[in-house]
């Protein structure tokens, strides 16, 4: 079990803002931070790897305190088994992929465990090659196998997978799980991406401001509305066009940019860049499967 409770400030774009947390995360629990740019989930997982220092409070983590502003308890990140995954990778470009896992190991740990991961993530066929010359799922799944190494108990994810098409991030998501349950870890992740949470975590927190504004399962946190002719979408104002009496909106919604009709109320108060809510109360949707050269368009 990991207990957390922290503050620390924090300068945001709006300015400082104090970053308080409390809360305990089960052992095996795959869990995300949720929130807009700022809220302070990068810097939770910064803080429980030992990266960043806290102002005050603890972390303890089955048992141990890895730190404690009270006991002057600050563990640094080596005594630290954690593995962290960044949005970046940071493999080393001089490295080949067998190299990168083996710089990973630490004094006394088993070297059996790179050719191990080399398996069990389908690195074979790429352990000798240079990260330049692996594309970027290929690059994730080295930074992921790097981070099992020294077999952690805890694994902190940030945005691992943005970077990615979604192809390839749904492909790694699964990856992902399997990783999850195969190696027992209590998984950490920070990601924007509300179905990658729903596909992998049980549990989620949504930080605003620097401070849970709620917690629950992804569906309690994302689906507030449970009525099942509603659809709900959030979008960005690309265009605005007057046509007659009515607006037409371009609007970029996720990697989709749709039209959308709106009347002289609706459209007051919009600018480019605005970002705005799109509700639909139809009751008979039409719904079809997406094919391949759908995904491709």
């Amino acid at each position: 079990m990991i207990e957390l409770s922290v503050k620390k400030r924090l300068l945001s774009a709006e300015g400082s803002l104090e970053l308080m947390l409390e809360t305990t995360i089960e052992e095996g629990e795959f869990i995300a931070f949720f929130g807009q740019s700022g809220a302070g989930k990068t810097t939770i997982l910064r803080m429980i790897a030992g990266l960043e220092t806290p102002d005050s409070g603890h972390i303890i983590v089955n048992g141990t305190p890895w730190f404690d502003s009270q006991k002057r308890i600050n563990l640094p990140p080596a005594k630290r088994p954690i593995g962290f995954v960044f949005q970046d990778y940071a493999l080393f470009p001089n490295m080949s992929v067998k190299e990168n896992l083996r710089f990973a190991l630490q004094k006394g740990d088993n070297p059996a465990i790179v050719e191990e991961l080399i398996e069990v993530i389908g690195l074979r066929e790429l352990a000798d090659r240079l990260p330049a010359q692996l594309s970027g799922g290929q690059q994730q799944r080295v930074a992921m196998a790097r981070a099992l190494v020294r077999r952690p108990r805890l694994l902190l994810l940030d945005e691992p997978l943005s970077a990615l098409d979604h192809a390839m991030r749904h492909k790694l998501q699964d990856e992902l799980a399997k990783i999850h349950q195969r190696f027992g870890l209590t998984t950490i992740l920070v990601s924007h991406d509300p179905s990658e949470i729903f596909r992998l975590c049980g549990r989620l927190y949504h930080l605003e401001q620097g401070c849970i504004k709620k917690a629950g399962t992804p569906s309690e946190i994302f689906v507030k509305e449970k009525i099942s002719s509603s659809f709900k979408f959030v979008g960005e104002v690309l265009a605005i066009e007057q046509c007659e009496m009515i607006y037409l909106l371009t609007v970029a919604i996720g990697t989709q940019v749709v039209k959308v009709m709106a009347t002289e109320r609706e459209r007051e108060g919009l600018t480019i860049g605005s970002p705005i809510q799109i509700v639909s109360k139809a009751f008979h949707p039409i719904i079809s499967p997406i094919t391949h050269d759908d995904r491709e368009q």
